[in-house]
């Protein structure tokens, strides 16, 4: 029996991670957020949505789309195939990580931390949801055979 690549589960091992340190900021803090920590925030959220899409790269890989690369093509076949619903959050998410390691102005950042509150994270969350499935039905399938 030939083995497949399975390196987009090892990476979603480490989008799990990223995502639970992410979720520690957003899920556990009631008052606002001092300056270092919206940073932390925003640092969290660059490293999650990398390995997010690179998570998806390497699936797409594995399932046989082998010249698609980079965020936007990814995720524009990533929900063709159903694994993000929400393309135009995506597209959100995707143009406010580019800046997000440049910027130094609070009310920019400020805008992100909020975003990433409010809808990326729960965008990354679904993610998680939809490729744990995926990765069940694939182990699942190993037993069939």
């Amino acid at each position: 029996m030939e083995e497949k690549d399975i390196r987009w589960q090892q990476r979603f091992i480490n989008f799990n991670k990223a995502l639970t340190k992410l979720g520690e900021v957003v899920e556990n803090r009631k008052e606002a957020l001092s300056e270092l920590e919206t940073e932390g925030l925003i640092q969290r959220f660059e490293y999650t949505f990398e390995l997010a899409w690179k998570t998806l790269q390497d699936l797409l890989r594995y399932k046989g789309y082998i010249n698609i690369a980079g965020p936007n093509p990814v995720l524009e076949q990533a929900f063709k195939d159903g694994y993000i619903t929400d393309a135009e959050g995506w597209k959100r998410m995707k143009k406010s990580r580019e800046p997000s390691s440049h910027t130094y102005d609070p009310e920019t950042a400020e805008e992100i931390a909020e975003s990433i509150k409010d809808t990326y994270y729960k965008l990354l969350r679904s993610l998680s949801t939809k490729l744990a499935e995926e990765q069940y039905g694939e182990q699942s399938s190993l037993f069939d055979e």
